[in-house]
């Protein structure tokens, strides 16, 4: 089973390349699409968004939004990354403010979302049938801004399902903790960028979160008491309009192949 995960366009008007380059993806025929937030980063690029991916909302998909989804970036000194990593503040836990005050027109973007068919997995489950599976989906709002709601879905993957997955936008520790010791198999997530700026043969500096940086992007493990979960952290395909540039961390989106156990 083929899983496309979309994360991080932070659409900016006029990113005719972009556009283009997610319209292609729909080539890749998916089984389904997993969008883990911040489509946004202009308030007037939702009609962009959408059309960017229209040809994948032809695919079932589910999504979750981040922070960059309700209002717009705000400018910040790319040093108060590094600032909250020393002191352990991230998000609405900072030094300043994790968004600005522009609140970006999200509901145009989740109602078509909703209307090609796509499961809204805002601090809800869902479930998707397939071709031969079901997949059961636990979805948090976005952890970056305390938006995430984790008793209302708690209680472990529904029964009767093929695969569980967990979904949240920014994989703060608290959201992998709570998916994990529920017995969650796979938790995918973005925010990170990848830490953005890298250094090569060294890696990233900052996750953005208080996940650690070796696991800033690509898929690993995480443990929660005697449980353990597969994890995929994408680097995302754009970046804040404030810094839009990547260094040694180029943009992506996610193929991830699901094999059944023996």
């Amino acid at each position: 089973m083929r899983v496309l995960q979309v994360s991080d366009i932070h659409m900016v008007s006029g990113q005719r390349k972009k556009r283009a380059w997610l319209q292609s993806l729909a080539g890749l025929r998916p089984d389904f699409v997993v969008n883990t937030g911040d489509n946004l980063s202009d308030p007037e690029a939702v009609p962009e968004v959408l059309d960017a991916l229209g040809p994948l909302m032809e695919f079932p998909g589910v999504y979750v939004f981040g922070s960059n989804d309700y209002y717009g970036p705000k400018l910040r000194n790319p040093g108060r990354y590094l600032l909250e990593k020393i002191q352990g503040k991230h998000g609405l836990n900072g030094n300043e403010p994790a968004v600005g005050v522009v609140h970006n027109p999200w509901e145009p973007m989740r109602d078509a979302f909703d209307e090609a068919g796509w499961l809204n997995l805002t601090n809800t489950r869902g479930r998707l049938k397939l071709e031969g599976a079901e997949i059961a989906f636990t979805g948090l709002d976005d952890p970056h801004i305390k938006r995430d709601r984790y008793a209302e879905v708690q209680g472990g993957p529904e029964t009767g399902a093929d695969l569980s997955i967990g979904v949240v936008h920014a994989p703060y520790l608290r959201s992998l903790d709570a998916f994990t010791a529920d017995g969650y198999p796979l938790i995918l997530a973005g925010h990170t960028h990848g830490g953005q700026l890298c250094i090569p043969f060294y890696g990233a500096l900052v996750t953005n979160c208080d996940l650690d940086t070796d696991r800033v992007k690509g898929l690993s493990t995480h443990t929660a008491g005697d449980h353990r979960a597969y994890l995929h952290v994408s680097a995302g395909c754009g970046t804040n309009r404030y810094t839009p540039v990547r260094f040694a961390c180029p943009p992506e989106v996610t193929l991830l192949t699901l094999v059944g156990r023996d």
